[in-house]
């Protein structure tokens, strides 16, 4: 049996290696935009007269008149997309970005998951606190999911209680729109330097430790270089028409953008992924800022399955935090998109000249702010709810603080 998890753990790990290698291979260069897409070389080429090779034939074409091309024709010649390699690239650029995040996640889990836990169980003595520990510990390990399902387990093993998980649980929130700040930042030209750095560290040092820093480095490098490579494929979509219309349409209809938003997170697993891509293609003019928060709302629904499905199997107490979770998600991103229009108009105060990108990163950050501001000062009455709706039972478990392992 073990010789077979031990073959299907290398067969597993070629298979990532071959996909990133395969990714590496189609994905277009991200970091030189110096280049020019075929649609726009041919425009520029169709309107550059050739240069003439003798006197008479200047003359023949100067009397000759201007050969105008039918408005179907040239329509044509400005929808001519070539929508497989686009597809490839953006897929290729898809595969670099989650494998990057994986690497990422895993990379910091392994440094830092026991120290977080203690950090977590001493750290929780007030729902402030709390609050303030779950935007360290999602900022820190990257993922608001890692950091609610680590509180799960601590809850279920009766290391935290009900009530300290509930601001760790609001917290996180807050760590994801700080990860979403980061990288809404113009930082790309350094990404293969921290590439380069991680490699290093992954194949020279020998100690754990720093080679799960290189992990992170290179998996932080990886994910950049994903979104890089999915904005540079998505280019095309600038002018095309039907794909416009799709984005409008997203932003004039909220609830629309945010099922689109949850459908994609509940796919890949990973809210702060579904933000980043957004950003990333906001930054880029193919996402308008009421599309990108309608889908920033949506992804804040989605983030809640992987929650929801750790919860199975654990006592009440646990399942009371998962409940709260999605209570919380859900409503306020119910509340979002009634007052998207207005939380547009707020965003585009407060962010100034920022681009699209850094709006979208603002108006998450603005967004779970003011709900975590408003949500904490009812969490004791909240907490009473909950536990009056979802009460204890016989049969839950109550382990002792130093039996978290055996629950996570």
């Amino acid at each position: 049996m073990y010789r077979f998890k031990n073959i299907k753990s290398r067969v597993l790990k070629y298979f990532s290696l071959s996909l990133l290698v395969a990714a590496l291979a189609i994905a277009p260069s991200p970091f030189n935009r110096s280049h020019d897409f075929p649609i726009a070389q041919t425009t520029a080429q169709a309107q550059t007269p050739l240069r003439p090779e003798n006197n008479s034939t200047q003359f023949v074409i100067a009397q000759a008149p201007a050969a105008k091309p039918e408005p179907a024709a040239a329509e044509e010649k400005e929808e001519l997309i070539d929508f497989f390699a686009m597809g490839m690239g953006a897929l290729a650029g898809l595969v670099l970005f989650i494998y990057g995040v994986t690497r990422l996640s895993e990379g910091l889990e392994d440094m830092g998951t026991e120290r977080m836990r203690g950090f977590l169980s001493k750290c929780t003595t007030n729902r402030f606190a709390g609050v303030v520990t779950g935007a360290i510990a999602t900022t820190l390990l990257e993922s608001s999911s890692v950091t609610i399902i680590m509180t799960i387990a601590m809850v279920s093993a009766g290391v935290l209680t009900f009530v300290q998980s509930l601001g760790v649980v609001l917290g996180a929130n807050i760590g994801t729109a700080v990860g979403a700040q980061i990288i809404s930042l113009d930082i790309e030209q350094y990404i293969p330097l921290l590439m380069f750095a991680g490699l290093l560290l992954l194949f020279l040092e020998k100690t754990k430790t720093w080679k799960n820093l290189g992990i992170v480095l290179l998996g932080f490098g990886l994910m950049f270089y994903g979104l890089e490579a999915i904005d540079e494929a998505m280019k095309p979509f600038r002018t095309y028409e039907p794909f416009i219309d799709l984005m409008e349409t997203l932003g004039n209809n909220p609830i629309l953008g945010a099922a689109v938003g949850a459908l994609f997170t509940v796919i890949i697993q990973s809210s702060s992924a579904t933000v980043a891509i957004v950003i990333t293609l906001a930054s880029s003019g193919l996402i308008s800022l009421p599309a990108g928060v309608a889908i920033m709302l949506g992804a804040e629904v989605g983030t809640c399955a992987d929650t929801l499905i750790a919860t199975i199997g654990r006592g009440r107490p646990a399942l009371r935090t998962g409940a709260f979770h999605f209570g919380f998600n859900l409503v306020s991103a119910i509340l979002g998109i009634i007052f998207a229009p207005l939380l547009v108009q707020l965003v585009l105060s407060f962010s100034g000249g920022a681009g699209v990108g850094r709006q979208v990163a603002n108006a998450q950050i603005l967004f779970n702010g003011i709900g975590v501001l408003v949500m904490v000062i009812f969490l004791p009455a909240i907490a009473q709810i909950l536990q009056r709706l979802i009460p204890d039972t016989g049969n839950d478990l109550k382990l002792k603080p130093e039996t978290v392992q055996a629950a996570r």
